[in-house]
């Protein structure tokens, strides 16, 4: 199966959403992430756990934003693409 390399992250074979990226662009956005949650565990908790909680939520938002705009079009797969 070919990969289109203009998607930073391909399909997941089975089920919805994206699988590890396929570009090294997917590479630093997933690092960036982790990055960012690392980050966040090491200050935020100290002030409010609920803010920590927060920050996370908006951090998946953002970096699902990216996956949708620069990953395969995501819908349900059964394994058989």
């Amino acid at each position: 199966m070919q990969q289109d390399t203009r998607y930073w992250f391909p399909a997941k074979r089975y089920g919805w959403g994206w699988g590890l990226p396929l570009t090294w662009q997917g590479w630093v956005v997933f690092a960036g992430f982790l990055v960012l949650v690392g980050v966040g565990a090491a200050v935020i908790p100290r002030h409010s756990p609920v803010g920590f909680i927060a920050y996370v939520i908006g951090v998946c938002i953002l970096f699902t934003g990216v996956c949708w705009w620069k990953g395969e079009p995501p819908r349900w797969r059964w394994g058989g693409d």
